[in-house]
């Protein structure tokens, strides 16, 4: 039991040195993967019809796109209040699908917004890191 214990506890040490660490950038595309992930489990969930697992990847959800939305400095770029009015969307979609049970819902808010949006932040990470001289090596 306590190399159970103490995987665990050397992996959550390694998560929190990885968050504490990575870059903004890092932590947008983390936060929708998770965000995406939470979305897959809620809907299998409702699907199988685990109310409880399903209210709690989706109110962990909510909670993300919460921290999405403290974070989006709306004054620096012009596109920010579009990407507010969505965030404010999809948790409002969320609270439905949780109330409501809807999977569909759940699935369309995963396929059609979180994904598309998660791939994009990733791209743009990815090509933000390639063209930054400190990740070429250049000081």
């Amino acid at each position: 039991m306590t190399t159970t214990y103490g995987s665990r506890t050397s992996a959550n040490r390694y998560l929190a040195d990885s968050l504490a660490t990575a870059s903004p950038a890092a932590l947008v595309v983390m936060l929708y993967d998770r965000l995406a992930l939470d979305l897959q489990r809620a809907e299998e969930a409702q699907r199988q019809g685990d109310r409880e697992t399903a209210h709690r990847n989706l109110v962990h959800a909510q909670d993300i796109v919460h921290e999405l939305q403290i974070g989006l400095d709306t004054k620096t770029w012009d596109g920010a209040s579009g990407l507010m009015a969505l965030y404010t969307w999809l948790g409002k979609e969320l609270v439905v699908a949780n109330v409501t049970g809807d999977a569909d819902r759940v699935a369309a808010c995963r396929t059609e917004t979180v994904e598309p949006l998660a791939d994009a932040w990733r791209q743009a990470a990815l090509e933000y890191f390639s063209a930054s001289p400190a990740a070429n090596g250049v000081a």
